[in-house]
């Protein structure tokens, strides 16, 4: 791909999305978690030359992503990884599905074992507006987590320490963490202060395993 066709790829990216890419090494093996529509393996496949997979449950984005030339499997995540082996990626992704999950634990200790690196992002339960909203006798509606209480798909909300303390229970050391508001990043107070948080981290079932 040439350098303008890479500017336009990474325009059409929405930030968490772009600033994942950055993180994941060139030739390197991924799989995306609920791929949606195949976006960023494609990018990835086109600006870093990685070798791909996603797994998405949904017909449509299954649709989309096979059109994109992306190599995806559909299955539903609340049944694991099992079809993967130990460390066959080098890195995982799982992008604002996290908090949708019913055994986010599971999930995420599954994560560390078929990849040496994962990257998790999720709406931040701990953006401030969100408990000006419970005050009022409300539950937040908001860009990041725009359902209503009765049909939001959003069934385990966290904030950002929250997952830090998930991380250290299952053993993940973070490596990087990010944090955003309206596609811009949030350094101040992020905890309170970003609607998107995103993490990367490191199994601890690495240990030099072999490639």
């Amino acid at each position: 791909m040439t350098k303008p066709q890479t500017q336009v790829a990474a325009a059409m990216l929405r930030p968490d999305l772009l600033r994942i890419a950055q993180w994941i090494e060139p030739g390197s093996r991924v799989l995306d978690l609920g791929c949606n529509d195949g976006t960023l393996l494609a990018h990835l496949r086109d600006t870093r030359q990685v070798v791909g997979t996603g797994v998405e449950l949904n017909d449509q984005f299954v649709i989309a992503s096979v059109r994109r030339g992306v190599n995806v499997i559909q299955q539903d995540l609340e049944k694991g990884l099992a079809l993967f082996s130990d460390q066959q990626f080098d890195t995982v992704v799982l992008s604002k599905t996290l908090q949708s999950m019913h055994h986010t634990e599971h999930i995420l200790r599954e994560m560390a074992r078929v990849a040496r690196y994962g990257i998790v992002s999720f709406p931040n339960f701990g953006y401030w507006p969100h408990g000006w909203s419970i005050l009022r006798g409300r539950m937040p509606v908001t860009g990041e987590m725009p359902y209503q209480w009765y049909n939001t798909p959003n069934i385990h909300l966290c904030t950002m320490k929250d997952f830090q303390d998930l991380a250290q229970a299952v053993g993940v050391r973070i490596l990087d963490r990010v944090a955003f508001n309206g596609g811009h990043t949030v350094r101040f107070l992020p905890g309170w202060r970003s609607t998107l948080a995103v993490y990367r981290f490191e199994s601890p079932h690495f240990l030099g395993a072999s490639r």
